[in-house]
């Protein structure tokens, strides 16, 4: 008897699953006002109005460029980074250095190539770690909230009151300067931003009727959350996702010019700005061309972000 009922309860929770898929296929149907044929339709019309958008098409090649940069980097850079000229230290650019050396020969043009695989992999992989805490954080303060919800957003608020790059820093002096670090640190202290929003969103999905038949049919709350609200949730992340990455390079960029983040000899963008201080007026470029890259790099990731969130995010549709 034990054993029927058991039957007839998961037979209801997949069935309550079939219809939540079903729903939340209808459901994503009419958001983007497409016909309810499949899931996969909000995608297309998402990748369509963002072809539309010629801005956000030149960033998401010049950050495919970039990509392909910091992976080939070794292949297009013309010398080792870490090679050393003392004969030929602080010299103007020349055939065999595009854009000079450094006040210990080394090419700049092979740092600042190599500095933009540092730049990506920290805000890529502290962007992974703020979402990792971030999603967690906003769905089960969402889906469970009460006292739990009370204390993930009481620790949101603490997070957030205190200024990031003057946090970081503490941080940075807490754990030590390093890239492993910084990557930690970074995600450790940007993932409030992620769970707002998620929180958000599972609160609002929550009280959906696909959502609640689940519930009903005693469905798994972990199921739940994997199956139907992580899914509903991933055009949010993206966009988060580009949006906090250029936060992150430019957090690494502040911390490494103070001297807390990358350490030399490893090249990166703002540990070059800061060692190139007194040399600004005599090599301009040894400033000027990182200082460039931060810019271009930044600007690439904010405006594909925007087009990101314009795309996929049905109340910016007209």
């Amino acid at each position: 008897m034990a054993l029927l009922n058991s039957d007839k309860s998961s037979r209801k929770v997949q069935e309550a699953e079939r219809v939540a898929a079903g729903a939340a296929e209808a459901l994503t149907a009419e958001r983007t006002g497409a016909p309810a044929r499949r899931a996969s339709s909000y995608w297309a019309v998402s990748w369509n109005i963002f072809k539309k958008n010629k801005l956000g098409m030149a960033c998401l090649v010049v950050v495919a460029l970039l990509v392909i940069v910091a992976i080939v980097a070794p292949v297009l850079a013309p010398c080792d980074p870490d090679a050393q000229e003392l004969s030929n230290m602080l010299a103007g650019p020349s055939a065999a250095h595009v854009f000079g050396t450094d006040e210990f020969g080394r090419d700049i043009l092979s740092r600042v190539i190599f500095g933009c695989r540092v730049s990506l992999s920290v805000g890529v992989v502290s962007q992974a770690i703020a979402l990792v805490i971030g999603f967690l954080a906003g769905v089960f303060a969402g889906y469970f909230g009460g006292k739990v919800d009370a204390v993930i957003s009481f620790v949101i608020q603490v997070f957030s009151s205190f200024p990031f790059l003057l946090f970081a820093i503490v941080v940075m002096f807490v754990m030590g300067p390093g890239l492993v670090n910084l990557y930690v640190a970074l995600g450790l202290l940007m993932w409030t931003s992620t769970a707002r929003l998620v929180r958000g969103d599972v609160m609002r999905l929550k009280g959906s009727e696909y959502i609640q038949s689940c519930i009903l049919s005693g469905g798994k709350s972990w199921r739940i959350i994997m199956k139907h609200l992580l899914p509903n949730c991933v055009s949010t992340l993206i966009v988060v996702s580009t949006l906090g990455i250029p936060n992150a390079i430019l957090s690494e960029a502040s911390l490494s010019f103070l001297g807390l983040g990358v350490q030399p000899p490893m090249s990166s963008w703002g540990q070059m700005i800061s060692a190139s201080q007194p040399y600004i007026q005599s090599n301009p470029n040894y400033s000027i061309v990182p200082g460039i890259a931060i810019i271009v790099t930044v600007m690439a990731f904010n405006l594909l972000g925007d087009a990101l969130r314009d795309a996929l995010d049905p109340k910016m549709r007209s």
